[in-house]
C-alpha cells in the first residue's frame, strides 16, 4: 500500500504512536471528512475519533459482534463457521464495539485457508468501504448498535498453538492446517525435527494411535488422530521449500508406523 501511494503521490505518514500531540496535528492538519482503518491493530486516541465529520470507520474482517479482535480470520477457521464477512464500524474507544454501518457476507468453504479467506475478504471490504463512503454523506446509513451479549473474542494468533495436538479430533486438526496458513503454519515433530503441515485433507477409514503414520501413498502421509485420521498432503523441513508429499519423502523417508509428535 505504501509503494502505490508513493508511486502516486500521495502522502505517507509513519508516525510510532499516534498518542503525540505531533502526530494528531498532523492529521488534523489535512482536515479529513472520515478516517478509515484497516488491520491497523490498535485503538485509536479519542482526539482522532472526534476528529472527522463522519468520524472513524473501521473494515472489519468479520459479521459483528462476531470475532472481535485481532484474528477474525483464523478464529472463525478454527471454529469451524461456515459463514463471515465484513463490518464497516463506527469506531469508538473499545475493542471493535462501535455501531455498525454496513455488513457484507461471505461463505466459508471448506478448502479455504486464511489465505485465500483472507483474500476474498479484502476483495469484500474493499467494495464495502467505497459504497458506506458513498452512502454516508446522503444520510443512507443508519448506524446499528451491536449486541454486546453475542460477541466473541478473536484472540491473536501465536505460533506456539499452532503445534498440531494428534490426539484432537481429524476435523480440529485439519481446521488448524487451514487457519494457520500462510501463518504461522501448523508443525509437527517428526523424529525430532520439526516439519511445516502446509496442506492436508480428512482421511476415512483407517484407525491407530494418535499421531502413527497408517498408510503411505502417492497423494500423502496418512496419520491417526484421536478420532479419525489426516492425510498429509504438502510439508516443509526447516530451510527447505514447501513440497508435495511424495517429493517431501524423497529427501526425508516417512514409513508406516513412525510417529509424528507433539514434543521433541
Amino acid at each position: 500500500m505504501k509503494k502505490f501511494a508513493l508511486e502516486w503521490g500521495v502522502p505517507v505518514l509513519q508516525p510510532p504512536s499516534l498518542k503525540s500531540a505531533e502526530a494528531q496535528q498532523e492529521i488534523a492538519g489535512y482536515g479529513a471528512d472520515v478516517i478509515v482503518v484497516a488491520a491497523y491493530g490498535l485503538i485509536l486516541p479519542q482526539v482522532l475519533l472526534r476528529l472527522p465529520r463522519y468520524g472513524c470507520l473501521n473494515i472489519h474482517a468479520s459479521l459483528l459482534p462476531r470475532w472481535r479482535g485481532a484474528a477474525p480470520i483464523q478464529r472463525a477457521l478454527i471454529a469451524g463457521d461456515d459463514l463471515t464477512g465484513i463490518t464497516i464500524m463506527q469506531m469508538d474507544e473499545g475493542l471493535d464495539t462501535g455501531d455498525m454501518l454496513l455488513q457484507k457476507s461471505c461463505v466459508i468453504t471448506t478448502l479455504d485457508t486464511a489465505q485465500t479467506l483472507g483474500d476474498k475478504l479484502a476483495k469484500l471490504g474493499a467494495d464495502a468501504i467505497v459504497e458506506t463512503l458513498r452512502l454516508l454523506p446522503q444520510g443512507e446509513l443508519m448506524a446499528v448498535p451491536q449486541n454486546d451479549a453475542e460477541a466473541t473474542y478473536a484472540v491473536k494468533i501465536t505460533k506456539a498453538e499452532a503445534l498440531i495436538n494428534w490426539s484432537e479430533n481429524s476435523m480440529q486438526i485439519m481446521r488448524a492446517v487451514r487457519a494457520y496458513n500462510p501463518f504461522p503454519v501448523a508443525y509437527s515433530f517428526f523424529n525430532a525435527v520439526p516439519v511445516k503441515i502446509w496442506q492436508a485433507s480428512i482421511c476415512q477409514g483407517p484407525e491407530g494411535e494418535a499421531g502413527t503414520v497408517l498408510e503411505i501413498d502417492q497423494n500423502g502421509i496418512v496419520v491417526a488422530c484421536g478420532q479419525g485420521a489426516v492425510r498429509l498432503e504438502v510439508l516443509q523441513r526447516q530451510n527447505a521449500k514447501a513440497l508435495p508429499a511424495e517429493q517431501f519423502m524423497r529427501g526425508f523417508p516417512v514409513y508406516p508406523g513412525d510417529r509424528f509428535t507433539s514434543h521433541i
